[in-house]
């Protein structure tokens, strides 16, 4: 009798058509995405050629391309030989049970449904379109990493080695990290292919396992042991790499290879590749025998003898040989941790100078440090922003992003300013006014900026504004004569220019003043093709409805600077702090770019930043109104930004081709100092025996901010080091011994040419005593005079901001100290500079003004004055005209205090009054 089998007949049709659905849906997925992809493409294509490089996104989208379609073929064919070597092998048995279900023979068991339909299923397609899709998505993700593989093709040798393999570092720079992707990708690509032949021998019945029973056939384990000797093979290479990988390491004593590595780690990683070649060769023997053993026994080699040479053997030497004598087995490493890292961070060529820390200053050593004094910034850039928006944002749309420090010479002296760049964010406007013409072809830039000096105020506390006011007024600082801004830190969105209507400029009384672009920016978007594309990759309709768009119209895109440079060049590590230059009339934006790596061999790592090698190699300039983008080489002898050149011949200018103008404007930047100085702490330390001890550690000083204790961030300042004949720019930054707080040296960066980028170190001795930041700031509160008057403005509906740093200011050989203090209303936004707090030696004062600051400390009776070198005493001094101006400054308090009511106040000003008087009055005249 014949059994008819319907169920599975019937079922088939509908299997195949859910597999037709996937099939249309993954189609459709890949349609979207190359649609996504061509857009992009088109875009990036048009950006790149109106900013003029189109010649580096050719490169980058071929580099891009290369590794994609390289990694996407191998990968591919790699996967389509082991699904079609296992669908060539795999399931004879399951065939002859599909025969039998069709006529089976009498009393059998019934057949398998699964097997009807896995034998209808097209596998040669599938296996295929598999092998494609899963390249496509390794290829996709290693196609991220172009620019390692371009370095490593036009690499360019550093020129030094390292000292354990004798290799140019220029290998680890270049060569290493292009091997560890290789690597890697094998390993992945050797895991996908016994996924994808894993998964046709258990379809096709070769692999069974359930509960109860579970095996494999001969032609799985032959196919397995291939690949595990491959895999074996791969692994061999990988630890020859980890040889190299030792000088990465970290024990908490040395950074790069240690005792225990060179002597334990590297001989077993070389016994581990011997391992791992035998047993790759072990398991390509199992193809003759196909067994369980052989490959059982390679991987137990490996896996034990691992274990045992890079996990045991190197904790065991380390606890009991290497601990007891640390630092003379150490030592050479330590030493070679040491020289290293002060080569990757430049360290090597900070000159350290001694700092006598004299207190020897005079009114005649002031009058010649003039320049400085005059340079000392007392309005910190928190207080300063709120001031400029109160005074001068005019409009809510307008917003001054961040605050500037940087030196122009104005009226024949060079003075340090701050400034801010005036942006516009349409996204401030109001509510009912956030429309599409608004924020797109409406609202389209900022306009001017506003500038002042550090040092001076109004008599109102306020600041002096150098430039100021729409369109821009100059008042003492540089003029400006085009002031709009399209292009700058804040700008988020997409505008239209050079459309049907003009440009909001800005707002004159109730009317408003319109203007229409006339630079170069933008690409054009006139012709319906473009105004289409970019609907589409904005996902904005009403840029092919709008009619406001003529054929004359340009588009802005990637307005943020940032993010425009960025695009250009995204293998640059960008500042934090873009800067406002204005030039000959023109504004520019100033950033800073570096490039970086995490392979420099037996570097330590900078905290925060995941990298242990930078340069400053580069100085970007970016025109604010027309958006060019200008890039200029610094350092000709940094190999990476060497090899880049090589890559992108047109990018790169040399440095003598900037302006000379904003060459006057470069600066030391921020981050690199940041990181330098932090690991200048522990490597200004050269001998081992010291660095191992942490004898002589560093730290930031300690200060206080934001309702607690913070370290001290970096300035900069005008000042003129000792022995120079004239004041430079710096960034600057005091250092305290490690859990002290008294000051043992400063650091500072060289802003200004000749010397740019060369760093300073001084160093104080170590028997004399400085006071710290921190310990100054202890005196402050501790002054009766000044915590009274803080108190007192504090409990009058007032706030009392201090300055963010206590400045240190070195002049000649002696330190002063300077901090601002502000005054605002308790609900008010709009600070003041009230007074000034300076310190010198044990003295402390607050007046009004930093010259009476001064005047109190070096000029008055009773204020700080040289010591004596014969008998160390201070010359005592009679009643002056400094006491009778602070008694009339008391008279003068008492006063306010009591027309505005407080009786309180009142009478402490007076008592303090009387008693200076009574004072002045018992002193002798003269001594």
């Amino acid at each position: 009798m014949t059994i008819r089998i319907a169920g599975p007949q019937r079922k088939a049709p509908r299997l195949c058509g859910v597999v037709g659905l996937i099939v249309a849906a993954v189609v459709m997925t890949i349609c979207l995405i190359l649609l996504a992809l061509a857009s992009d493409f088109l875009v990036d294509w048009l950006w790149f050629s109106s900013v003029g490089y189109l010649q580096v996104f050719w490169i980058t989208i071929g580099a891009k391309a290369a590794v994609f379609v390289a990694i996407w073929t191998a990968t591919a064919l790699v996967l389509w030989v082991n699904g079609w070597l296992a669908l060539r092998v795999a399931g004879k048995r399951s065939t002859q049970l599909a025969a039998a279900a069709v006529w089976p023979a009498a009393g059998s068991a019934p057949p398998d449904p699964l097997a009807q339909w896995r034998d209808r299923l097209p596998w040669r397609s599938m296996i295929a379109g598999g092998a494609v899709l899963l390249a496509f998505l390794v290829a996709a993700a290693e196609a991220a990493n172009w620019d390692t593989f371009l370095r490593f093709l036009y690499q360019v040798p550093y020129g030094a080695d390292d000292p354990l393999y004798g290799k140019d570092i220029g290998f680890y720079l270049f060569s290493l990290p292009a091997y560890i992707l290789i690597k890697n990708w094998m390993m992945l690509t050797l895991a996908l292919s016994a996924l994808v032949a894993g998964a046709i021998y258990w379809a096709h019945g070769d692999i069974e396992y359930d509960p109860h029973h579970h095996s494999m056939s001969p032609t799985v384990i032959g196919h397995g042991s291939a690949l595990l000797g491959l895999f074996f093979a791969v692994k061999a290479w990988s630890y020859g790499l980890d040889r190299y990988l030792l000088l990465y390491g970290d024990n908490g004593v040395v950074v790069g290879a240690s005792y225990t590595d060179v002597h334990v780690g590297l001989p077993a990683l070389w016994l581990m590749i011997g391992l791992s070649t035998v047993a790759a060769l072990a398991a390509w023997a199992n193809l003759r025998t196909r067994s369980y053993r052989l490959p059982v026994a390679a991987f137990l080699l490996v896996v034990i003898g691992t274990s045992v040479l890079s996990g045991l053997a190197p904790v065991l030497v380390r606890q009991f040989f290497v601990k007891p004598s640390e630092l003379d087995l150490e030592k050479p490493y330590i030493e070679r941790n040491i020289a290293l890292t002060r080569q990757a961070y430049n360290l090597d060529k900070i000159a350290a100078r001694p700092f006598a820390a004299e207190q020897k200053l005079t009114s005649k050593t002031l009058d010649a440090n003039k320049a400085t004094i005059d340079n000392i910034r007392l309005w910190d850039w928190l207080p300063l922003s709120d001031t400029y928006a109160q005074l001068q944002e005019i409009r809510t749309y307008y917003k001054f992003h961040d605050l500037d420090v940087d030196r122009y010479w104005l009226d024949g002296s060079y003075q340090s300013v701050m400034l801010s760049a005036r942006e516009l964010r349409p996204s401030l406007l109001p509510p009912n006014a956030q429309t599409w013409v608004n924020r797109h072809v409406l609202f389209t830039h900022g306009n001017g900026a506003v500038m002042s000096p550090v040092t001076r105020k109004s008599t109102e506390g306020l600041p002096l504004l150098y430039l100021r006011d729409i369109p821009p007024v100059a008042d003492g600082g540089p003029k400006i004569h085009e002031p709009r801004i399209y292009y700058s830190e804040q700008s988020d969105n997409y505008v239209i220019v050079k459309g049907s209507t003009p440009e909001f400029d800005y707002p004159k009384g109730k009317d408003n003043v319109y203007a229409a672009y006339d630079g170069t920016g933008g690409i054009p978007i006139g012709a319906a093709v473009w105004r289409g594309l970019f609907a589409y990759y904005f996902n904005d309709p009403n840029l092919l409805l709008s009619s406001y768009i003529t054929t004359d119209s340009r588009i802005m895109i990637r307005r943020n600077i940032g993010e425009r440079v960025q695009t250009i060049a995204p293998f640059l590590r960008l500042d934090h702090d873009p800067y406002l230059v204005i030039s000959n009339g023109r504004m520019f934006w100033m950033q800073d770019g570096y490039t970086v790596s995490s392979y420099f061999p037996a570097s330590q790592p900078a905290q925060d930043f995941d990298l242990n090698y930078i340069r400053n190699s580069v100085k970007i300039i970016i025109d604010a109104y027309h958006g060019t983008v200008d890039f200029y080489l610094m350092d000709t002898g940094d190999p990476v930004a060497a090899t880049y050149q090589r890559i992108f011949p047109g990018l790169f200018k040399p440095f003598e081709a900037m302006p000379a103008d904003l060459q006057k404007h470069i600066r030391y930047p921020e981050d690199l100092f940041l990181i330098q100085a932090r690991l200048y702490q522990t490597y200004h330390m050269e001998a081992a025996d010291v660095f191992y001890n942490r004898e002589d550690l560093w730290q930031f000083p300690r200060q206080p901010g934001g309702g607690g204790i913070a370290t001290m961030a970096p300035y900069y300042i005008v000042m003129r080091l000792p022995g120079e004949p004239q004041a430079e720019f710096f960034l600057m930054l005091p250092m305290v011994p490690s859990r002290r707080d008294n000051m043992i040296a400063w650091l500072a960066a060289r802003c200004d040419a000749p010397d740019y980028g060369k760093l300073i170190v001084y160093e104080f001795p170590k028997e004399k005593l400085v006071y710290g930041p921190f310990q100054i700031e202890a005196r402050i509160n501790q002054s009766t005079e000044i915590s009274q008057q803080i108190t007192l403005w504090n409990q009058m509906g007032s706030r009392v901001i201090r300055g963010a740093n206590l400045l240190v200011i070195p002049i000649e050989n002696s330190i002063l100290y300077v901090s601002p203090l502000y005054l605002r209303a308790e609900h008010g936004h709009l600070p003041e500079l009230k007074r000034v707090i300076a310190a010198y030696g044990e003295h402390v004062v607050m007046k009004e003004t930093l010259g009476e600051a001064l005047s109190a400390l070096f000029i008055e009776p009773g204020g700080a004055r040289p010591v004596s070198s014969t008998n160390g005493e201070t010359p005592v001094a009679g009643p002056s005209t400094g006491q009778a101006r602070e008694a009339l400054d008391r008279y003068n308090q008492a006063v306010e205090r009591l027309r505005s009511g407080d009786w309180k106040g009142f009478g402490t000003q007076f008592d303090a009054m009387r008693e200076l008087l009574e004072e002045m009055n018992r002193r002798p005249v003269g001594h």
